[in-house]
């Protein structure tokens, strides 16, 4: 988390009974200073707010009367965010001898009169909610809260919540610190606050709160016991049970064999960032992300486009609402290589700048992240790196201790790989262990290694939750990709092997096409449709390959070599 923003609670948190408290002010006019925009929210009525606290010209926005009034202390504007209490509701008030006070859209009363209160609303049919602040109650339109407030403001501003702090007593705060990436209550305010929050200010009073705002550098972490509220769902272990990892501002790695399943994984991740709202910055080499472009807020662009330049790629960052998947599919591989070294410094200045995008995904980030300059590329402090690769190995040093605390592994039968991954985790001498349960994983299977503090002591295997988007594939470049030796397509006759090994889809094209009589007995025995689901995980090509196989079953002799040549051959000569 770059920390942007500040989003600061009135009564009970930074005020006295004089106002503002002076070490408060004192706090808030140091963080101004360094850029940090300050934010007001409250739910005391705007006029009454000014004539206690001064011209608010301390804050860069105000949100007053509990999420329902926004105000500009610079430019002495503000909006009302929720409808005016009905004249209906007032007069009642009136008649019933309550005492009670009203702003532009807020009803303030005593916390007693609640049960009045809410027979009047009943009675008069009214979408009114009650909010509770200690002994004091606020009646407001439905769905208005300081969260909703909060929300607006940073919109108004081009801030994201993902880059704010905010601080709070009580519990109309709720809201306010659940909409805040880090949520803080004071050590004297209300306990189930405090149950909820993020971080504790202990101490007592507003000097508390300067120290600790104060105290907030640039990059604010989380105390390790309070792992955060934000979090991604990876699946379901086999005793049904969720598997999840908190977001918490930390580096992911996903590692993997080809074909495995790892840029569905990396994709179900970006999926949950995305409509949470997070800025996320996807580097797709072979354009297997562009389907994200059907969430909100998700911009592809093509990096073959002229339009494309770096330069113009760091201008799009400044919607701090916005994600953005860069397709590098069309350039070839040394162009892509050059647009990634040059792309992702200015990432690392973009987000030292101004927090987004708030994380960045890689995919193939062996191919890029391995040289000895890669300190130069990354921003490892500020983490919030997503790497995927089928070769953990290749990557730099540097990177791969940055990585290791979560490491999510798919498929995984290469043995030199499955001790790397052991070594990152800390668990070298259980190698061989992992080995049997990595080598094994099915198609729609993954692992958490247990260095992340989600998976405890344990390497846990869970089956992946399904996506919302689909998984687009560059079907051309899996004709050629050469899968393991213990993978290949083993052709035999009689149980004595009849010919070579087909190691990739080509090869056994190739192979059928000069001996189209080596492949029936495997059509008869469906051992091509299983090779096709189990290797490269295409369950529609082996559908179709399967009925191919059904027909040589029920009509031997007829000959299906050249039709499933030809399934193959359009299935992957077409990119979809």
């Amino acid at each position: 988390m770059k920390f942007s923003v500040l989003a600061l609670d009135y009564d009970g948190t930074i005020a006295s009974e004089e106002g503002i408290h002076p070490e408060v002010r004192q706090a808030i006019i140091a963080l101004r200073e360094r850029g940090i925009c300050v934010l007001l929210v409250t739910g005391r009525i705007l006029s009454d707010l000014q004539a206690h606290a001064g011209d608010l010209l301390l804050f860069d926005a105000v949100v007053a009367e509990n999420g329902a009034v926004l105000a500009f202390p610079g430019s002495q504007r503000s909006q009302v965010l929720g409808q005016p209490p009905a004249q209906r509701f007032v007069e009642e008030l009136a008649k019933s001898g309550l005492a009670f006070a009203h702003g532009e859209c807020v009803v303030e009363a005593e916390a007693v009169a609640a049960s009045q209160i809410l027979e009047i609303i009943r009675t008069l049919a009214l979408p009114l909610v009650i909010h509770f602040n200690r002994g004091r109650l606020m009646v407001l339109p439905q769905a208005v809260s300081k969260g909703t407030g909060l929300r607006e403001a940073l919109s108004a501003l081009r801030l994201s919540p993902h880059n704010t702090a905010a601080v709070g007593d009580a519990e109309n705060d709720h809201q306010m610190l659940e909409v805040a990436e880090l949520g803080a209550a004071v050590g004297w305010g209300s306990p189930a606050l405090i149950a909820e929050a993020d971080d504790i200010i202990e101490g007592g009073g507003p000097p508390a709160v300067a120290a600790y705002v104060t105290s907030l550098g640039d990059r604010p972490r989380l105390p390790p016991e309070r792992v955060g509220r934000r979090s991604l769902l990876l699946g379901h272990t086999p005793q049904a049970k969720p598997v999840s990892l908190a977001v918490r501002g930390r580096n992911f790695l996903i590692a993997g064999a080809p074909r495995s399943g790892k840029s569905w994984l990396a994709g179900l991740l970006a999926e949950q960032l995305i409509l949470q709202r997070y800025a996320l910055f996807v580097i797709d080499p072979e354009g297997d992300y562009r389907s994200l472009e059907g969430l909100p807020g998700v911009v592809v662009a093509d990096a073959s486009d002229p339009h494309s330049h770096v330069h113009d790629i760091a201008r799009l960052l400044h919607h701090a609402d916005m994600s953005l998947v860069l397709d590098l599919s069309h350039l070839t591989s040394g162009e892509k290589r050059g647009y990634v070294r040059a792309l992702l410094p200015s990432l690392k200045e973009h987000r030292r700048k101004v927090g987004v995008p708030h994380r960045i995904l890689v995919d193939e980030a062996h191919y890029f992240l391995h040289d000895s300059d890669v300190i130069d590329l990354l921003d490892l402090e500020l983490a919030g790196y997503t790497l995927v690769t089928y070769c953990a190995s290749r990557l730099h040093s540097a990177v791969q201790a940055a990585m290791a605390a979560v490491v999510l592994v798919t498929r995984e039968d290469d043995p030199g790989e499955v001790r790397e991954l052991a070594r990152l985790s800390g668990a070298s001498s259980l190698a061989d262990e992992w080995m049997e349960v990595l080598s094994n994983l099915a198609v729609d299977e993954a692992a958490l290694l247990p260095s992340a503090e989600e998976a405890g002591d344990l390497l846990v295997r869970f089956q992946i939750a399904p996506r919302l988007t689909a998984h687009v594939r560059h079907r051309h470049k899996y004709m050629d990709m050469p899968v393991s030796d213990g993978r290949a397509f083993v052709f035999t006759r009689n149980g004595t092997v009849a010919g070579p090994r087909a190691h990739s889809l080509k090869e056994f094209v190739e192979i059928i096409g000069r001996s189209p009589a080596i492949v029936d007995s495997h059509l008869r025995r469906g051992d091509v449709s299983r090779w096709v689901a189990g290797v490269f995980g295409d369950f529609e090509l082996s559908k179709q390959i399967r009925e191919l196989e059904n027909q040589v079953r029920g009509a031997p002799g007829q000959d299906v070599t050249d039709a499933v040549a030809k399934l193959v051959t359009e299935r992957y000569s077409t990119i979809g």
